[in-house]
């Protein structure tokens, strides 16, 4: 679920504030006998509200505090005077944050944009005051109204990073090496299986001083809809990612093979993310001499239903037009 300090997936508890009860009182003062009900209204309670922040990538600082209840209203007093309102709680969140009921587990909304703010929980509005009740058949009402109790509930936050481009692909295809050569981010890098353990970020700076993110996801392996390698679970970080850059190595066995078992893996995720746009690269192609290349070429040419390009990011080869192809597909 998390390596260092990322984190993904937080369940809390939000409560909002009580509203303040109005007042019942009557107004006295000196040479004024009968000066009537003068009961002010009750504070409404605090809210619990979630707004987005852009500075925020993680939902770290959200790990270790699962409590979160807001302010109740102040009580209505004499003279007329409103208690004061219960004090809202902010929870500060990063964009691409999706807020569901714990116990339904329906979606409640997401924050997708920088200061948008989403109340999860309302405080109680707070009771009016006695000379609200005031009439020419009533005139001295003892009475006033109490405030609305708070409204409590157990939620679920997932972090769905928001990025234009997402890499797909097996376990050791290259995604961490292009996304270190093509944007300032500083994956993990190792000759092993699984060396990326958390989605990561980077910003493609290309002409004209404009720019595109990309994600790099942990890898997927045929069998992960059985919880095989790290199952689904990173994988609604590419949902939002409007082109699936597939990954796939130039020493793999067969190419096309390794392009269907990983469009099937997302099918059966989420039949919707194969309407996004969608592009091979065939990575470590510096170990290929142009005979090689003409040979693979003419078999996915034939066989993958699919537009490719042969890459390689520790040869510096094909990196200046993949940013070429994918700035177009993203405009």
């Amino acid at each position: 679920m998390t390596e260092g300090n990322f984190v993904d997936y937080v369940k809390m508890h939000v409560t909002s504030g009580n509203g303040g009860k109005g007042s019942a009182h009557l107004h006295r003062e000196k040479y004024i006998q009968k000066g009537g009900p003068d009961g002010g209204d009750g504070g409404r309670g605090g809210h619990v509200i979630l707004r987005g922040n852009s500075n925020l990538w993680t939902l770290i600082h959200l790990k270790f505090k699962r409590h979160f209840k807001a302010g109740h209203g102040a009580h209505g007093s004499k003279g007329r005077s409103t208690g004061a309102d219960g004090e809202d709680i902010y929870i500060e969140v990063p964009l691409g944050t999706v807020v569901r009921d714990s116990e339904t587990d329906t979606i409640l909304f997401e924050i997708t944009e920088e200061g948008e703010e989403r109340i999860v929980v309302e405080g109680g509005m707070g009771g009016r005051g006695n000379w609200h009740f005031k009439n020419s058949v009533n005139q001295t009402p003892r009475y006033a109204q109490p405030g609305i109790p708070n409204e409590e509930m157990d939620i679920t936050l997932e972090l769905k990073v928001l990025a234009d481009v997402g890499l797909v692909g097996f376990p050791n295809a290259g995604k961490s090496t292009l996304l270190s050569v093509l944007t300032s981010a500083k994956p993990k890098i190792a000759d092993y299986e699984f060396t990326t353990l958390k989605p990561n970020l980077g910003i493609v700076e290309y002409r004209d001083f404009q720019s595109f993110v990309m994600a790099d996801i942990p890898g997927i392996i045929e069998g992960a809809a059985e919880g095989k390698g790290l199952g689904y679970y990173f994988l609604r970080h590419i949902e939002r990612n409007s082109i699936l850059l597939f990954l796939i190595p130039a020493d793999a066995e067969d190419i096309v093979k390794q392009y269907e078992v990983l469009v099937d893996e997302l099918r059966r995720y989420n039949p919707e993310m194969l309407d996004k746009d969608r592009f091979v690269v065939v990575s470590k192609s510096d170990m290929l001499d142009d005979e090689l290349k003409f040979e693979i070429s003419t078999i996915l040419d034939k066989d993958l239903e699919a537009d490719y390009m042969f890459i390689s990011s520790v040869a510096q080869q094909g990196l200046t037009e993949l940013k070429d192809k994918l700035w177009k597909l993203l405009n």
